[in-house]
């Protein structure tokens, strides 16, 4: 690590990550991969003007009567635009509830399965060699892999549903947990640790009286971190057949309903922003 200490070595990262950048432009410029398409712009502002009147305004404000007709002006069906987007907006608090669900299971899940993984990583709980290494080495390959990923494969083995999507987020979500865990173990200071030990104590009194209750306000923090971030990674679940806001999400895309993709992306902002201040005032009560 001395290699890339001081004011030389910052440099040499520096140039090293610009050399980066331009040969991955040079690269994408030269396959023609870095085109915008046909009139990005007009498209751009057809795409922003339909955004800009989401879809759940026309639970108030749609017409009652909408006509279809087809293009020798034959009528072929009317709707109430309110009673529809009405029926929609029920759905759509039914996929954030799913949404919610597969988040917290899958992080509860997680951090459970990640304890004991992080516990034995930890290098100053000097666990057996062999098993620091294991631990270490399954939870980085779990952190590795994607939440899609695991998301894909676990679709084809226990079918579609929330099922697969709270395994998703629990396999992804055990790799970052036993990371964090282990690392807030060896921020501890050993000599308390030690002086409980001194005593005479066994290796279960000294978790529970000198390690746990030092390392549990950062274990919550951090479980309330992987929690937020999972509310958020579990909405592009339902791409894959997992259920919640991801579904609504892809029937949005694949119809260019760019008034509901709105409406749905308000729902999952406003999730992330509740869910943050409420764990804010959680992090805030543990200090």
């Amino acid at each position: 690590m001395a290699v890339f200490g001081g004011r030389r070595g910052f440099a040499a990262l520096a140039l090293a990550y610009a050399a980066l950048v331009v040969v991955c432009l040079a690269t994408l410029a030269a396959s023609g991969d870095l085109s915008l398409g046909r009139q990005p712009w007009a498209n751009l502002g057809k795409t922003l003007g339909e955004f800009a009147h989401p879809s759940f305004l026309d639970a108030w404000f749609g017409a009652k009567r909408l006509e279809y007709r087809s293009s020798d002006g034959s009528l072929l069906r009317v709707e109430n635009r309110r009673e529809v987007e009405a029926s929609y907006l029920w759905g759509l608090a039914r996929a954030t509830w799913t949404t919610v669900q597969i988040a917290t299971l899958g992080s509860l899940l997680a951090a459970l399965l990640a304890l004991p993984l992080g516990l034995l990583a930890a290098r100053n709980l000097h666990a057996p060699v062999w098993l620091a290494a294991l631990a270490r080495g399954l939870l980085n390959g779990l952190r590795a892999v994607h939440t899609l990923v695991f998301g894909l494969v676990l679709v084809g083995i226990v079918g579609l549903g929330p099922t697969a999507g709270i395994l998703a987020i629990a396999l992804h979500s055990m790799g970052t947990c036993g990371k964090l865990y282990a690392e807030a173990v060896e921020t501890l200071d050993m000599a308390a640790v030690d002086a409980v030990r001194a005593t005479g104590a066994g290796t279960g009194q000294v978790f529970f009286n000198a390690v746990w209750p030092a390392v549990l306000p950062q274990f919550v923090s951090q479980h309330l971190y992987v929690w937020e971030y999972n509310i958020r990674d579990s909405t592009i679940l339902g791409l894959i057949g997992a259920g919640g806001l991801g579904l609504l999400i892809s029937e949005a895309t694949s119809l260019f309903q760019w008034g509901r993709l709105a409406t749905v992306l308000l729902v999952v902002v406003a999730l992330v922003v509740g869910f943050d201040a409420m764990s804010r005032r959680i992090r805030r009560a543990l200090l």
